[in-house]
């Protein structure tokens, strides 16, 4: 059975499409046989991966409004080590559609048991606010994992994300984990990085990953040429870490 990971948080700008698509291609980079989700709207884990949006013939919308069979939407590339499941504008109207649907909370969660036995892991990149598309991603998912930045308003912002999963644990979803924070756009030299880091390490301490994600220029550039950094340059300090990070994470569920 695969391991779902949902990579969440309901701040912006924080790395959560980075890490999607990274950890995925670093994943592959082992030998697992992976799939990503692209459960936002925007598509940019589509497009960080290489895949035209717009071109797109069958998507995350036509999965979870059951109008495909999961398999069909699944896109195979030679240049990448896992697969897709893309998104685009379309994914927008789901919302609306599911709302008056039958079982609309767990529309991926049915998906992706069709699929079993065909991925080690699931990894769904979540919209950054809490709506039908991130609650479906919720409910497939066995953990989540939470990116953020070493700053003072991420801190504020985790605290309603862990009242969030809090309420989903309770309510639609009780096996459902926190994975581990990730910090993001780490910068050693910058006292409030240290600080942020500490308090979380004071607060979740295990909680937190061990592996940090570093400012790096290639981890920036990489989407733009629709490739993982890994693929970008293999060297930089940002596919290292994200290399890391798949070790741990892959060390913890063996």
């Amino acid at each position: 059975m695969a391991k779902i990971i949902a990579v969440a948080n309901q701040k912006g700008g924080v790395g959560k499409t980075t890490t999607s698509v990274n950890l995925a291609a670093s994943l592959g980079e082992l030998d697992r046989r992976v799939l990503l989700i692209d459960m936002d709207p925007q598509g940019n884990a589509t497009t960080g991966c290489g895949i035209d949006k717009k071109t797109v013939e069958l998507s995350c919308y036509d999965v979870l409004l059951e109008e495909c069979e999961p398999q069909e939407a699944i896109i195979r590339s030679e240049k990448l080590s896992y697969t897709v499941m893309a998104s685009n504008m379309d994914l927008a109207g789901a919302e609306v559609h599911l709302l008056a649907a039958d079982h609309r909370e767990s529309r991926l969660a049915r998906a992706i048991r069709q699929l079993d036995g065909q991925h080690d892991y699931v990894i769904i990149d979540c919209p950054p606010s809490m709506n039908m598309l991130t609650i479906n991603a919720l409910v497939a998912a066995n953990s989540v994992l939470v990116p953020m930045q070493c700053e003072f308003f991420s801190l504020e912002g985790l605290s309603s994300l862990m009242d969030t999963l809090k309420q989903v644990q309770e309510t639609i979803n009780p096996g459902l984990i926190l994975e581990g924070l990730l910090r993001t756009m780490y910068d050693a030299r910058s006292r409030l990085t240290r600080d942020v880091s500490e308090q979380l390490m004071s607060h979740f301490s295990d909680r937190v990953f061990e592996t940090v994600i570093p400012r790096n220029i290639r981890l920036a550039e990489a989407p733009s040429f629709g490739l993982p950094v890994l693929q970008y340059d293999k060297r930089s300090s940002g596919a290292k870490a994200y290399i890391a990070l798949a070790q741990e994470i892959d060390g913890k569920t063996e």
